[in-house]
């Protein structure tokens, strides 16, 4: 350190060059040359400098001088021959690679250094790293030559890695979001944000095939099993899926297997959310059966012999509520099951799915605290009767006894899954969402069931108050269209509802001439900073949620009347006025007559009565019961988990960062393209990256899991050879 301040130039940056970074023979070097005397490393290792600057003389340099630093005198030799040394009080050198940033990623996430591999590599039997590979990796198949990635050229820092992410989050629009469709806004309480999703004691441990150092998550995984028979009112839940739509597929590919194949026929509601009916499209050719969908008045004409199941939306996609037990006796008639896409957060107020007669329930708990994430990954679930449960996909927590008597739980019904029955499990592609699951679960255990039903009557009251103010303040009716120049408005349906409110728009000509339409109605929401579902042409949607407020239903209503009645030459003296703030007339009766749901859809059973869903309401007694639950598993906070799976690579803290950022986090999945700008960058890199490692023209990103991926590509080579005439190589 003393030639370093007094000559300006950085000694351990030559002997780390020297060394190649390691740090064990950097220190032993150092050891080495404090002996040497101060006037000799000093001119020798600025010797050394001014080679490092011609990389190629460095590097030739670099293959000779290891061997000779085992002595003193090999290394003064070396430098007493060197001539035209410069001044050494002249030598002022700023090296350029101690001024580059420190927190580079790759040494901070693989902490072997060079010793180690080599001691690896010896170990193995092995000269070299590339020794190794050249004897592992046939040469017919080994890359020589660099993967072109595009324009990342060079590894990012973890801090520029975050400046650059902030940059591409920027390109995300953010709006409010009352598109609906089974994806909503909602408030994770920041207890669970920090403590569990946030916390590395809950997101690196392995599947908990290992009961013993799984205790903690176990739990509450059973406590969502809990939480989704409650609200769906069937006594056997799985512990999550991948999401609604897939789970509506499980429930479809259930109603195949319990008719032991003889019922290849499913019927599907019109009223189901379009993606869950494009799932089960896709998913039922594979699985050779026939999907039909049709609006629930003719589902019942359909029945016979040949139908496995019927799936229904409850609600439904527009919002509004059907009773479905005429239906459900008429499916039982014919031996069909039938199966109920449902919303966790409506059940608190709704007769759930198994009083009015459904076999099998299916949702996703997204609302349940988790981001909407452009799409994903949330938790979906699937609940049935006790007869089904043998047939029932994904993983079931159960409570046993350990070897001392004490309660236990453990992962029960293991034989019906794949990594046992293989190709006769009962499903081969269902993936669990187990972290997604969890933060469900707590938010469960931290509102209780006052607290959800709180929130669900709040939600259920804004969609009222927006309802009756279309009604009432905009000239509007319910059921039918307007006449003339008004009303330009009318709820599409008398059927009750929760969240969702469908409006009929009197498509043609608004006043002055204006072209009226579900497009001007969504752009002029769209200026108010709401994105609205389109649901025809002359029909739009808006559904309401925890985030929701008072004043967002006065500007959506402005949005409305706007695209109605202003912005036109000429405009009628007819037109209603503006209306009103919702405060001055929330509590009319209108709004309270739309409020309030028949008894025949009211739910009068009880729900989330256990202990654990009715003590952590407070914060601190909530972090408690979570630390309680982390201390009781194994995750890569303790140690390493050798276990080769494609679930366990650690995500760095870094990358993690940005999945909580709102321009990454809130964005719906059906918002406008051009409003996820950063999402669409996001995916156009790491599809040019994926192409450039796989060698392969094109990427899907569609498949949320590495089981529906493989079996999306397995799907592909299908029609591939459909496709080409050949249909009959179907063999895999």
């Amino acid at each position: 350190w003393r030639i370093q301040r007094r000559h300006g130039f950085d000694l351990i940056f030559i002997i780390k060059r020297m060394t190649r970074g390691n740090l064990r023979r950097s220190a032993a070097l150092l050891q080495k040359v404090r002996g040497l005397g101060e006037s000799n490393v000093a001119t020798g290792s600025a010797k050394l400098f001014d080679m490092s600057k011609s990389s190629a003389a460095f590097n030739r340099q670099l293959s000779t001088l290891s061997s000779q630093f085992s002595s003193h005198s090999s290394f003064l030799t070396r430098f007493e021959k060197c001539s035209a040394f410069p001044s050494v009080s002249a030598v002022r050198y700023v090296s350029l690679e101690a001024l580059k940033p420190s927190d580079v990623f790759e040494p901070r996430h693989n902490s072997s250094n060079d010793e180690d591999i080599a001691d690896m590599v010896k170990v193995a039997g092995f000269s070299s790293l590339d020794a190794l590979i050249d004897a592992t990796v046939p040469q017919a198949i080994r890359r020589r030559d660099g993967m072109p990635m595009g324009k990342y050229t060079e590894p990012f820092t973890e801090q520029a890695f975050l400046k650059y992410f902030k940059t591409m989050a920027s390109k995300n629009v953010l709006r409010k979001n009352v598109i609906g469709m089974g994806y909503y806004g909602t408030y994770l309480p920041t207890v669970i944000l920090r403590n569990v999703l946030e916390n590395p004691g809950w997101y690196t441990q392995y599947t908990p095939y290992q009961a013993e150092i799984s205790q903690g998550r176990l739990e509450s995984l059973l406590n969502f099993q809990t939480m989704i028979c409650d609200l769906t009112g069937l006594p056997v839940s799985n512990a999550s899926l991948l999401d609604e739509a897939t789970a509506a597929a499980e429930a479809m590919g259930m109603c195949l297997s319990l008719s032991r194949g003889k019922k290849p026929r499913f019927l599907i509601s019109a009223s189901c959310h379009p993606q869950t009916i494009a799932v089960c499209q896709t998913r039922a050719d594979g699985l050779g059966m026939t999907v039909e969908v049709l609006p629930d008045s003719e589902i019942a004409n359909r029945l016979s012999k040949d139908v496995g199941g019927v799936l229904v939306q409850y609600p439904a996609t527009d919002g509004s509520i059907s009773d479905y037990s005429a239906l459900v006796a008429a499916a039982h008639g014919v031996g069909a099951k039938v199966c109920a896409a449902t919303d966790l957060l409506a059940l608190t107020m709704l007769k759930p799915p198994g009083e009015w007669g459904a076999d099998i329930a299916v949702g996703s708990a997204q609302r349940f605290g988790v981001p909407m994430g452009y799409g994903g990954p949330h938790a979906g679930f699937l609940a049935c009767c006790d007869d089904h449960k043998r047939l029932m996909p994904g993983r079931v927590i159960g409570v046993s006894q350990d070897a001392t008597g004490k309660p236990a739980l453990r992962m029960a019904m293991q034989t019906r899954e794949q990594h046992i029955r293989r190709d006769k499990a009962t499903s081969n592609i269902c993936t669990a969402q187990a972290l997604l699951a969890n933060i469900a679960a707590l938010y469960a255990v931290y509102h209780g069931p006052e607290g959800l039903l709180r929130i669900a009557t709040r939600v259920h009251g804004l969609a009222s108050v927006f309802a009756a103010g279309v009604v009432g303040k905009l000239g509007g009716g319910v059921g039918g269209a307007g006449a003339g120049e008004g009303p330009f408005f009318t709820l599409a349906s008398s059927s009750p509802f929760f969240d969702t409110v469908t409006v009929s728009i009197v498509a043609g000509k608004g006043k002055g001439g204006k072209t009226l339409d579900a497009d001007a109605v969504v752009a002029a929401a769209l200026e108010k900073g709401f994105n609205i579902r389109k649901v025809s042409d002359t029909q739009v949607g808006v559904s309401f949620d925890e985030t929701s407020e008072l004043a967002d239903v006065d500007l959506l209503l402005q949005a409305f009347y706007q695209a109605a009645y202003t912005g036109n030459a000429g405009s009628s003296s007819s037109a209603p006025t503006f209306p009103p703030s919702a405060s001055t007339w929330a509590e009319d009766s209108t709004v309270a007559a739309l409020e309030t749901l028949p008894a025949n859809f009211t739910r009068q059973s009880k729900f989330l009565e256990h202990r654990v869903f009715n003590s952590y309401h407070c914060e601190h007694e909530m972090l408690r019961y979570l630390k309680r639950l982390e201390n009781r598993d194994l995750s890569l906070c303790h140690s390493m988990i050798p276990l080769g799976s494609c679930t366990m690579k650690l995500n760095a803290t870094t990358e993690m960062i940005p999945i909580t950022w709102p321009e990454f986090a809130d964005m719906h999945p059906f918002c406008p393209v051009d409003q996820a700008a950063g999402f669409q960058q996001l995916f156009h890199d790491l599809a040019q990256q994926l192409c450039a490692v796989t060698g392969f023209d094109a990427v899907s990103f569609q498949p949320n899991s590495g089981a529906a991926g493989e079996y999306a590509g397995l799907m592909a080579i299908r029609a591939y050879h459909a496709a080409n005439g050949e249909a009959h190589r179907n063999v895999c």
